[in-house]
């Protein structure tokens, strides 16, 4: 992480600030005073936050772990980035509309509306985002129909190696599961259950001990969440996870371990209040979060030996 000398809304020095630290996708700040840390979560859509950042630390056996689903436990998020790409191509009109490398810190971990947001600010200034929003479901929709009647992009989502030898070893110990996704409920559970399907572990909601997505999308004549202004990297995915999804409360914290390939998500499992594990493969090193990660593995199979 860099060091900057002013924020948004501190600046070094000056109200007991002692230190101010940014990624390189600046979609934090780390604000340092002498007894405490502060995180300002910026936002795309006008709503941003301060949470405080508790010192995290992990005591094994672990009573739980709280999986990320996109590129941790399925490998899908080239997929949704071609459906944003495939949505910007769309409203610009242009059919040959290709996404820039550099553009794939701020279209992967987030939610939906923050991502279709970038890429309107980049690309098609004064774009209306509800109808950016309205081609992506539509794009949506149809593409995962196609799927799972065994046609459209059959790659689109692959289980992550070792996988299931696992999940299987970690229920067998006796340590709850978790599945934490950013992504919308008609986004989310088709994935875990192409993957489930793929490996012939039969229904993932049975399986896992809670999941917890970021609700239903919100349309004309349906219902939805608040889940898409408080996704990853807020820390209340995480949090709801372990505390009403497994029962585990705030002062256990420490016997919880979080597992993440994204930014977005290693800020909120560490502002949920646990330890980190970065699993190589994601963007948390390119976005420059790697510092906030308490362990890094390159395999699934690595992380049983910092469980157990």
């Amino acid at each position: 992480m860099k060091e900057i000398k002013k924020s948004d809304l501190f600046e070094t020095d000056k109200d007991g600030v002692s230190r101010i630290l940014t990624p390189d996708d600046k979609k934090i700040d780390i604000i340092e005073f002498g007894d405490k840390k502060l995180c300002y979560v910026k936002s795309a859509l006008g709503y941003p936050a301060l949470y405080p950042m508790h010192e995290t630390y992990f005591e094994p056996k672990a009573e739980a772990i709280l999986m990320d689903l996109d590129g941790t436990s399925v490998h899908s998020e080239a997929f949704w980035m071609w459906v944003i790409q495939e949505t910007t191509a769309r409203f610009l009109d242009k059919s040959d509309f290709k996404t820039e490398s550099e553009d794939e810190p701020y279209i992967s971990g987030h939610s939906v509306s923050e991502h279709l947001q970038y890429m309107i600010d980049k690309y098609a200034k004064g774009e209306s985002l509800e109808k950016a929003r309205r081609y992506y479901f539509d794009i949506v929709n149809y593409e995962l129909s196609e799927i799972l009647h065994g046609r459209g992009k059959q790659d689109a989502f692959t289980p992550a190696p070792g996988l299931k030898e696992f999940l299987m070893t970690v229920k067998g110990a006796g340590i709850k599961i978790g599945l934490v996704t950013s992504g919308l409920y008609e986004k989310a559970m088709p994935e875990i259950v192409s993957a489930f399907r793929q490996l012939d572990m039969g229904d993932p909601v049975e399986f896992y001990d809670a999941i917890i997505t970021a609700g239903q999308a919100l349309r004309k004549r349906q219902t939805g969440t608040l889940g898409e202004l408080a996704p990853k990297p807020h820390p209340w995915l995480y949090a709801e996870t372990a505390r009403f999804g497994l029962g585990i409360p705030f002062e256990r914290r420490h016997k919880v371990l979080g597992i993440e390939d994204s930014s977005a998500g290693v800020v909120s499992i560490k502002l949920a209040g646990f330890s980190c594990c970065g699993i190589s493969g994601g963007n948390f090193d390119k976005a420059g979060i790697e510092d906030l990660c308490d362990y890094r593995v390159d395999k699934l199979s690595e992380i049983l030996k910092i469980i157990m």
